[in-house]
């Protein structure tokens, strides 16, 4: 028994997510305008509501999340939420909740989707110098959100984007049609249209500098070095002045940047006292995984390779800590390209270098157990992957690789039962978790469970009608009345939000 998605999604479903509806409907916004920002003005009384925002960016999503680009990897995705949470802990009067991703794309570019999700490219991550440049670009996409910026662009662009709405919404309404999986990927064509919508929506120099200067607080609050956001902003007017006519440039040109907002920023570091930031060091590692995510052919890794062992050479002068970090992280990057190409024996030295400079970090430890699950040494995975869970327990991602030698051991019912575990501490976290569970109790012969478990993994994944289809098939298993009845429940609620998210999609066509 195999449990995968059916199709693969357009490169541009996760590309073009921003902007991608545009609702008719006329709800009362819950988020006000923060005191101290220069208003823009009220929101109109067309304006999503941000429950209503909600939806539609999880109607998105569950395309996105389908997408090849979309990068499920706990570490970047742990990395990026930690992140997201500390920045919106700060927003003036509160903030949403926030949920970052990130995307397989070399273009550096960030953007915020309705309902509070926010794509980061691996772009982006690898141009950051360092990681305050990093959170400034996500705190000022999440200053958008919070400022409701994007409902009033939405409502704003209802007539021109019509068209293209009524595409976008028949695309995803053909997404919950049960089993109508070979009709998406004809509907999810229509993706290509919200193009145009992504230009028009362009935020205006005012909401900019809106988003500037709340995201500055934030950034400042949330003990990052603001003068992050002025370097990195500095970078993407480069960037765009660099690749201009030659497709480049994206962020700026769907925010734009100038010299005013660059000196607003200046100006607002100078009034700060002098302080230190104490960066994290798995910055470094997620921008050497980025890379090397990114990299999606032989000429593009190569590159990746030889930038990344030039950083294992660089020596500051006062030998500091940073620089310590980053070459191990290079090296890490340089480890994790060899076991991409299947180079065992590169991934080896190369790690081994990694852990000659910096003994303790949880992503080299990682890569440890990774290279001994690709040894087939599934003993000492788990060995280390145990140990690993030990020393860093909120790290989700040795939990997976625990549950992966388990496995590979056939220790199915060890499976089951410490994953059963793990789903307890993070309920909706890691929809891995179930998906695992999943093909465990299906070796074990428990095909009711199977179907039950894997229900839960796609209503995670936002696919309600693939988890409606596994309960369906879970009901006609059992013979149990209890299971049956639990079945049902389960099922109800299920249709319930899937008939909930046909009539809001109905109303955009």
């Amino acid at each position: 028994m195999r449990f995968h998605y059916s199709t693969q999604f357009s490169h541009l479903c996760v590309k073009l997510l921003a902007f991608a509806l545009i609702p008719a409907l006329a709800l009362t916004p819950v988020w006000a305008q923060p005191a101290g920002a220069p208003t823009i003005g009220a929101a109109s009384a067309a304006d999503l509501s941000p429950a209503l925002e909600r939806k539609l960016g999880e109607a998105i999503m569950e395309q996105g999340r389908r997408d090849p680009d979309y990068i499920n990897d706990p570490d970047i995705a742990q990395y990026l939420n930690v992140m997201a949470r500390k920045l919106a802990a700060n927003a003036p009067g509160g903030a949403p909740e926030i949920t970052a991703f990130g995307v397989r794309d070399s273009v550096i570019n960030a953007f915020a989707m309705p309902g509070g999700f926010v794509g980061i490219n691996t772009g982006l991550i690898v141009a950051a110098g360092d990681e305050s440049e990093l959170a400034g670009v996500l705190a000022h996409e999440i200053a958008h959100v919070v400022q409701r910026h994007i409902a009033r662009g939405l409502t704003q662009q209802q007539q021109s984007g019509h068209l293209a709405l009524a595409s976008l919404a028949a695309a995803l309404l053909a997404a919950m049609i049960p089993g109508g999986g070979a009709n998406l990927a004809v509907g999810l064509a229509a993706f290509g249209q919200a193009a145009a919508i992504e230009q028009q929506l362009g935020f205006s120099r005012d909401a900019e500098q809106e988003a500037d200067r709340m995201g500055f607080e934030m950034l400042r609050k949330a003990g990052f070095d603001p003068n992050g956001m002025a370097i990195m902003f500095g970078r993407l007017m480069n960037a765009a002045s660099l690749n201009e006519g030659r497709g480049g440039g994206i962020y700026a040109s769907t925010h734009p940047l100038s010299i005013q907002r660059m000196t607003d920023m200046q100006n607002r570091i100078r009034q700060l006292p002098l302080a230190r930031y104490q960066a994290s060091d798995a910055f470094w590692f997620v921008r050497a995984k980025s890379r090397v995510l990114q990299s999606t052919d032989s000429k593009a890794m190569r590159q990746a390779v030889e930038q990344m062992e030039e950083e294992t050479r660089q020596v500051g002068a006062d030998r500091s800590s940073l620089t310590t970090v980053r070459r191990a992280a290079a090296w890490y990057g340089v480890s994790l390209a060899a076991l991409t190409r299947k180079d065992i024996n590169g991934a080896t030295k190369a790690l081994s270098q990694a852990q000659s400079i910096m003994l303790n970090s949880p992503y080299l430890d990682l890569q440890r157990i990774d290279i001994d699950l690709a040894n087939k040494n599934a003993s000492a995975a788990l060995t280390s992957a145990q140990a690993g869970l030990k020393r860093y327990p909120d790290r989700r991602a040795f939990s997976l690789r625990v549950a992966q030698a388990l496995q590979m051991l056939g220790k199915d019912r060890e499976v089951v039962v410490f994953l059963k575990e793990q789903v307890s501490r993070w309920p909706t976290e890691e929809p891995s978790f179930f998906q695992m569970l999943a093909n465990s109790q299906d070796k074990l012969g428990d095909s009711v469970s199977a179907r039950q478990s894997m229900a839960t993994y796609y209503q995670l994944m936002g696919a309600l009608p693939a988890a409606a289809t596994q309960l369906q098939q879970a009901r006609t298993m059992s013979q149990d009345f209890y299971v049956q009845s639990q079945i049902d429940v389960e099922l109800n609620q299920i249709t319930k939000k899937i008939h909930e998210n046909r009539r809001l999609l109905e109303k955009l066509r």
